[in-house]
Protein backbone atom coordinates (compact mmCIF):
# COMPACT_ATOMS: atom_id res chain seq x y z
CA UNK A 1 0.00 0.00 0.00
CA UNK A 2 1.29 3.43 -1.00
CA UNK A 3 1.08 6.23 1.56
CA UNK A 4 0.24 9.81 0.59
CA UNK A 5 0.56 12.50 3.26
CA UNK A 6 0.97 15.68 1.24
CA UNK A 7 -1.59 17.66 -0.74
CA UNK A 8 -1.04 20.29 -3.43
CA UNK A 9 -4.25 22.38 -3.67
CA UNK A 10 -5.36 22.43 -7.31
CA UNK A 11 -1.94 21.11 -8.31
CA UNK A 12 -0.30 24.46 -7.63
CA UNK A 13 3.20 24.93 -9.09
CA UNK A 14 2.92 21.73 -11.18
CA UNK A 15 3.29 21.88 -14.96
CA UNK A 16 0.41 20.69 -17.18
CA UNK A 17 2.69 17.94 -18.51
CA UNK A 18 3.22 16.46 -15.05
CA UNK A 19 -0.49 16.65 -14.29
CA UNK A 20 -1.34 14.89 -17.54
CA UNK A 21 1.03 12.02 -16.76
CA UNK A 22 -0.13 11.62 -13.16
CA UNK A 23 -2.41 8.83 -12.03
CA UNK A 24 -5.88 9.82 -10.84
CA UNK A 25 -8.33 8.79 -8.15
CA UNK A 26 -12.06 9.49 -8.26
CA UNK A 27 -13.70 10.16 -4.90
CA UNK A 28 -17.09 11.40 -3.76
CA UNK A 29 -17.55 14.02 -1.07
CA UNK A 30 -18.18 11.49 1.70
CA UNK A 31 -14.57 10.33 1.26
CA UNK A 32 -12.94 13.64 0.33
CA UNK A 33 -14.15 15.42 3.46
CA UNK A 34 -12.04 13.03 5.55
CA UNK A 35 -8.35 13.56 6.23
CA UNK A 36 -7.60 9.81 6.46
CA UNK A 37 -8.95 7.27 4.00
CA UNK A 38 -8.03 4.41 1.68
CA UNK A 39 -8.57 4.42 -2.09
CA UNK A 40 -7.44 2.82 -5.35
CA UNK A 41 -5.98 5.00 -8.12
CA UNK A 42 -6.30 4.64 -11.88
CA UNK A 43 -3.17 2.46 -11.99
CA UNK A 44 -4.66 -0.03 -9.53
CA UNK A 45 -2.44 1.01 -6.63
CA UNK A 46 -3.83 0.89 -3.10
CA UNK A 47 -3.49 4.28 -1.42
CA UNK A 48 -3.47 5.15 2.27
CA UNK A 49 -4.05 8.88 2.62
CA UNK A 50 -2.95 10.61 5.84
CA UNK A 51 -3.47 14.39 5.82
CA UNK A 52 -3.56 16.94 8.67
CA UNK A 53 -6.78 16.64 10.63
CA UNK A 54 -9.55 18.81 9.28
CA UNK A 55 -8.11 19.06 5.76
CA UNK A 56 -10.62 18.13 3.08
CA UNK A 57 -9.64 17.09 -0.44
CA UNK A 58 -11.13 18.94 -3.40
CA UNK A 59 -11.51 17.94 -7.01
CA UNK A 60 -8.39 19.16 -8.82
CA UNK A 61 -6.10 18.73 -5.83
CA UNK A 62 -3.01 16.56 -6.20
CA UNK A 63 -1.83 14.00 -3.65
CA UNK A 64 1.90 13.36 -3.34
CA UNK A 65 2.83 9.77 -2.43
CA UNK A 66 5.82 8.70 -0.35
CA UNK A 67 7.67 7.60 -3.51
CA UNK A 68 7.19 11.06 -5.06
CA UNK A 69 4.46 10.03 -7.50
CA UNK A 70 1.47 12.30 -8.09
CA UNK A 71 -2.21 11.37 -7.93
CA UNK A 72 -4.81 13.79 -9.30
CA UNK A 73 -8.07 13.87 -7.35
CA UNK A 74 -11.28 13.90 -9.35
CA UNK A 75 -14.62 14.74 -7.75
CA UNK A 76 -16.80 11.71 -8.49
CA UNK A 77 -20.40 12.28 -9.59
CA UNK A 78 -22.83 11.47 -6.79
CA UNK A 79 -26.51 11.86 -6.01
CA UNK A 80 -27.32 15.49 -5.25
CA UNK A 81 -30.27 17.84 -5.34
CA UNK A 82 -29.79 20.65 -7.86
CA UNK A 83 -31.75 23.72 -6.83
CA UNK A 84 -32.66 26.57 -9.17
CA UNK A 85 -35.11 29.46 -9.14
CA UNK A 86 -38.36 29.04 -11.00
CA UNK A 87 -37.65 29.55 -14.71
CA UNK A 88 -40.86 31.57 -15.25
CA UNK A 89 -41.36 33.57 -12.09
CA UNK A 90 -38.11 33.24 -10.14
CA UNK A 91 -35.30 35.70 -9.50
CA UNK A 92 -31.73 35.61 -8.13
CA UNK A 93 -33.18 36.69 -4.78
CA UNK A 94 -35.07 33.37 -4.54
CA UNK A 95 -31.78 31.48 -4.75
CA UNK A 96 -30.31 33.71 -2.04
CA UNK A 97 -33.32 33.08 0.16
CA UNK A 98 -33.01 29.32 -0.32
CA UNK A 99 -29.30 29.45 0.57
CA UNK A 100 -30.15 31.39 3.73
CA UNK A 101 -32.64 28.77 4.94
CA UNK A 102 -30.28 25.89 4.11
CA UNK A 103 -27.45 27.66 5.93
CA UNK A 104 -29.64 28.01 9.02
CA UNK A 105 -29.90 24.23 9.02
CA UNK A 106 -26.11 23.79 8.71
CA UNK A 107 -26.46 21.78 5.52
CA UNK A 108 -23.34 21.23 3.38
CA UNK A 109 -24.09 23.29 0.30
CA UNK A 110 -22.37 24.05 -2.98
CA UNK A 111 -22.95 27.62 -4.16
CA UNK A 112 -23.03 28.49 -7.85
CA UNK A 113 -24.18 31.72 -9.54
CA UNK A 114 -27.29 30.07 -11.01
CA UNK A 115 -27.92 27.06 -8.74
CA UNK A 116 -27.26 25.36 -5.42
CA UNK A 117 -26.42 21.73 -4.69
CA UNK A 118 -27.04 19.73 -1.54
CA UNK A 119 -27.02 16.06 -0.64
CA UNK A 120 -30.39 14.28 -1.04
CA UNK A 121 -32.88 15.06 1.71
CA UNK A 122 -36.60 14.68 1.06
CA UNK A 123 -37.58 17.01 3.92
CA UNK A 124 -35.40 19.83 2.59
CA UNK A 125 -36.58 19.11 -0.95
CA UNK A 126 -40.19 19.60 0.17
CA UNK A 127 -39.25 22.80 2.00
CA UNK A 128 -37.54 24.21 -1.09
CA UNK A 129 -40.44 23.29 -3.35
CA UNK A 130 -42.80 25.06 -0.94
CA UNK A 131 -40.64 28.15 -1.59
CA UNK A 132 -41.30 27.69 -5.32
CA UNK A 133 -37.78 26.50 -6.06
CA UNK A 134 -37.07 23.90 -8.73
CA UNK A 135 -35.44 20.83 -7.17
CA UNK A 136 -34.07 18.07 -9.38
CA UNK A 137 -32.13 14.97 -8.34
CA UNK A 138 -28.99 14.47 -10.43
CA UNK A 139 -25.61 12.70 -10.54
CA UNK A 140 -23.01 15.47 -10.33
CA UNK A 141 -19.73 16.24 -8.55
CA UNK A 142 -20.33 17.88 -5.17
CA UNK A 143 -18.04 20.60 -3.81
CA UNK A 144 -19.69 22.20 -0.75
CA UNK A 145 -18.39 25.35 0.88
CA UNK A 146 -15.50 24.77 3.26
CA UNK A 147 -16.07 24.88 7.01
CA UNK A 148 -14.02 27.60 8.69
CA UNK A 149 -11.32 25.73 10.56
CA UNK A 150 -11.23 27.88 13.71
CA UNK A 151 -14.94 27.17 14.16
CA UNK A 152 -14.46 23.47 13.45
CA UNK A 153 -11.87 23.28 16.23
CA UNK A 154 -14.08 24.96 18.85
CA UNK A 155 -16.23 22.63 20.97
CA UNK A 156 -19.82 23.17 19.87
CA UNK A 157 -20.91 24.27 23.34
CA UNK A 158 -18.30 27.02 23.37
CA UNK A 159 -19.20 28.06 19.86
CA UNK A 160 -22.79 28.57 21.09
CA UNK A 161 -21.55 30.52 24.10
CA UNK A 162 -19.28 32.74 21.98
CA UNK A 163 -22.01 33.71 19.55
CA UNK A 164 -24.48 34.26 22.39
CA UNK A 165 -22.03 36.61 24.12
CA UNK A 166 -21.39 38.58 20.92
CA UNK A 167 -25.11 38.87 20.18
CA UNK A 168 -26.02 40.12 23.64
CA UNK A 169 -23.12 42.55 23.87
CA UNK A 170 -23.83 44.04 20.45
CA UNK A 171 -27.42 44.59 21.64
CA UNK A 172 -26.20 46.46 24.73
CA UNK A 173 -26.93 43.73 27.28
CA UNK A 174 -24.70 42.83 30.22
CA UNK A 175 -23.09 39.38 30.33
CA UNK A 176 -22.74 37.91 33.81
CA UNK A 177 -19.26 36.62 34.62
CA UNK A 178 -19.44 34.63 37.85
CA UNK A 179 -16.50 32.89 39.48
CA UNK A 180 -16.60 29.11 39.12
CA UNK A 181 -13.82 26.64 39.93
CA UNK A 182 -11.87 24.50 37.52
CA UNK A 183 -12.23 26.31 34.19
CA UNK A 184 -9.66 29.13 34.23
CA UNK A 185 -8.21 28.22 30.86
CA UNK A 186 -11.64 28.36 29.19
CA UNK A 187 -12.12 32.07 29.89
CA UNK A 188 -8.73 32.83 28.42
CA UNK A 189 -9.79 30.96 25.29
CA UNK A 190 -13.02 32.95 25.08
CA UNK A 191 -11.24 36.23 25.83
CA UNK A 192 -9.08 35.75 22.73
CA UNK A 193 -11.91 35.02 20.32
CA UNK A 194 -11.08 38.22 18.45
CA UNK A 195 -7.82 36.56 17.38
CA UNK A 196 -9.65 33.60 15.85
CA UNK A 197 -11.62 35.78 13.47
CA UNK A 198 -15.03 34.77 14.81
CA UNK A 199 -15.99 38.39 15.30
CA UNK A 200 -14.93 39.37 11.78
CA UNK A 201 -18.38 38.79 10.35
CA UNK A 202 -19.46 42.41 10.81
CA UNK A 203 -19.38 45.62 12.78
CA UNK A 204 -21.72 44.30 15.46
CA UNK A 205 -19.41 41.37 16.13
CA UNK A 206 -16.34 43.58 16.45
CA UNK A 207 -18.21 46.01 18.69
CA UNK A 208 -19.34 43.11 20.85
CA UNK A 209 -15.76 41.88 21.32
CA UNK A 210 -14.57 45.35 22.30
CA UNK A 211 -17.36 45.71 24.85
CA UNK A 212 -16.69 42.21 26.17
CA UNK A 213 -13.03 43.07 26.71
CA UNK A 214 -13.93 46.32 28.45
CA UNK A 215 -16.33 44.49 30.76
CA UNK A 216 -13.79 41.81 31.68
CA UNK A 217 -11.28 44.53 32.51
CA UNK A 218 -13.82 46.26 34.76
CA UNK A 219 -14.41 43.12 36.79
CA UNK A 220 -10.68 42.40 36.92
CA UNK A 221 -10.59 39.43 34.54
CA UNK A 222 -8.09 39.65 31.69
CA UNK A 223 -6.80 37.33 29.01
CA UNK A 224 -4.26 35.97 31.53
CA UNK A 225 -6.79 35.19 34.21
CA UNK A 226 -5.29 34.84 37.68
CA UNK A 227 -6.93 33.33 40.73
CA UNK A 228 -7.67 29.75 39.70
CA UNK A 229 -11.28 30.41 38.69
CA UNK A 230 -13.10 31.03 35.44
CA UNK A 231 -16.53 32.15 34.34
CA UNK A 232 -19.87 30.58 33.81
CA UNK A 233 -21.09 32.37 30.74
CA UNK A 234 -24.82 33.07 30.52
CA UNK A 235 -25.36 33.79 26.84
CA UNK A 236 -28.73 33.93 25.21
CA UNK A 237 -30.20 31.48 27.74
CA UNK A 238 -27.28 29.07 27.40
CA UNK A 239 -25.07 28.49 30.44
CA UNK A 240 -21.78 26.56 30.36
CA UNK A 241 -20.61 25.26 33.78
Amino acid sequence: MLTANKLLPQGQSLSPVLLKRAASVELDWDVRQKSRFAATDSQGRQLAVFLPRGQAVRGGDVLVAEDGSLIRVLAAPQRVLRITACAKHGSPFDLMRAAYHLGNRHVPIELQPDHLKIEPDHVLADLLRSMHMTVVEAELPFEPEAVTQHLARLPWTWALAVFGVLWRLSAGDQVDLMAAPGQGERLGELHHIHATGIAGAGRAGRRGVHRYEAHTQRVGVGGNYRGGHAASIAAGGFVET
